[in-house]
């Protein structure tokens, strides 16, 4: 069962991610973050679990090589 507590809102993602509450929004809208709505109040939610696997796959593209031109 998924609880409320496996979210966060706007503006605890973005203190996880290091980045502004409109950030967040964006990359939101774009879909590079999944994001829900609670249904009582339309907010914006993001699992905790999706923020994870975020926060890994910049760390991953960060740690490559660049390809020099």
């Amino acid at each position: 069962m998924t609880k409320l507590s496996d979210y966060a809102l706007t503006s605890e993602a973005a203190e996880i991610l290091g980045v502004s509450q409109n950030t967040i929004r964006t990359w939101a809208k774009d879909g590079k973050i999944p994001v829900h709505r609670n249904p009582a109040n339309g907010y914006r939610l993001f699992k905790r679990s999706d923020l994870d696997k975020f926060l890994k796959s910049i760390e991953r593209s960060a740690s490559k090589p660049k390809r020099s031109k």
